[in-house]
């Protein structure tokens, strides 16, 4: 029940583009200053691109989400499903060992683990490929033994038919996903018993196999290199899931020119439009917050602080540790530097930093003002503690 970080990590972690733009749709979900809600997706996405959870990944979602890293790891280490060691780079095989998959055999599964795999679960196989763990139950009772591998369960195993699976996987082929046995669903293994005379659909599969056989990449992560999925809240208005629309008076320069591009005629017939008609282009620059409309400003920088004694950039809400270090390196070290910068001058710092958007988002602007004044915001009192 210990669970702590792996011996050996990477030197760093980024998502990638596909990632971040999906990352930046999860935290639109969230009200102003509830981003830190998105922490379970957003360390699940790092593990999918990564295969486990590694330090630097923990520590990347939390500077973007704007809470302690040790908020962030107390979520990681909680939850069973975040994997803190590095996993086989074909298949992690998680292998339900709870009551009625014990009786049914798995057992049996899991002494095939130890023989193929590696003696101990959480170790990777000699060649890297396969790792294995045992669960608590995966709420697929009625096809017992049963194993989840990537993202479908695999029912019905046997000693013989699990090793089959091992060696189609092996061998670069991706299993069918469902009843080993031949069952189309969950009735009984020796048939149905009541409603006999029904014929179901005539498809060769149910609905959630015959998913994963049209998707085809069962074992395969979600690691970025595909196309991301959708985030249409981003684009819908206010409402359940969506971003709340502020009055037109509060909004940034940004923001308006990003909302001036979107009101512009559609592009003719022959291009690519997103869903809500937009260009690549221009969705690209209304959800990262800088629109091409505003040209950048490298605003006024220090080569360090002032008579040596900086400040504290972590009492803005949304600034931690490395992120407070990344300003410091691009030439910010005082509240007044950032209370002073125009909209030409955030979008030449957005686009420096990691996660653009965030400067808008958490509103630096405003609270630098307070506390280039002396002032207290409400953050602030709490960072003290």
């Amino acid at each position: 029940m210990l669970r702590r970080l792996y011996s050996e990590q990477p030197a760093s972690f980024e998502y990638t583009p596909a990632n971040l733009a999906w990352a930046e749709g999860q935290i639109a979900k969230y009200p102003e200053g509830r981003a830190q809600s998105a922490i379970i997706p957003l360390l699940w996405r790092a593990q999918e691109q990564q295969g486990w959870l590694t330090k630097p990944a923990i520590e990347y979602v939390a500077d973007m989400l704007g809470m302690p890293y040790i908020r962030a790891l107390e979520v990681a280490t909680f939850y069973f499903m975040f994997q803190l060691q590095p996993v086989g780079s074909v298949a992690h095989i998680q292998v339900c060992g709870t009551t009625t998959c014990m009786i049914c055999g798995s057992g049996d599964i899991i002494e095939v683990c130890k023989r193929r795999i590696a003696a101990k679960p959480h170790t990777l196989s000699a060649d890297g490929k396969f790792s294995w763990e045992e669960v608590e139950c995966l709420g697929a009772c009625a096809n017992a033994p049963m194993a989840q591998i990537g993202k479908d369960y695999y029912e019905d195993l046997t000693a013989e038919n699990f090793e089959k699976l091992l060696d189609q996987m092996e061998a670069g082929n991706v299993p069918l996903p469902g009843s080993q046995a031949g069952r189309y669903s969950s009735e009984p293994a020796g048939g149905p018993v009541v409603l006999a005379e029904y014929k179901g659909t005539g498809a060769a599969h149910n609905g959630s196999v015959q998913r994963a056989v049209d998707i085809g990449d069962t074992i395969k992560r979600i690691d970025g290199t595909e196309v991301p999925l959708l985030t249409p809240w981003i684009s819908k208005g206010a409402g359940h899931g969506s971003v709340p629309k502020a009055p037109a008076a509060a909004k940034s320069a940004v923001q308006q020119a990003a909302d001036a591009k979107k009101a512009e005629p559609k592009p003719a017939a022959g291009v690519a439009v997103s869903e809500n008609g937009a260009t690549k282009q221009e969705a690209e620059a209304v959800s990262t917050g800088t629109p091409d409309a505003v040209d950048e400003k490298q605003p006024e920088l220090l080569t360090a602080a002032r008579e040596g004694k900086a400040d504290d950039l972590k009492k803005l809400k949304g600034v931690g540790p490395k992120l407070e270090e990344t300003l410091n390196e691009l030439g910010f070290y005082h509240y007044d530097q950032v209370a002073n910068w125009t909209p030409a001058e955030i979008a030449w710092v957005d686009s420096r930093l990691k996660f653009k958007g965030r400067i808008e988002r958490d509103g630096w602007i405003e609270q630098a003002k307070i506390l280039a004044e002396g002032g207290e915001t409400e953050f602030s009192k709490r960072a003290k503690y």
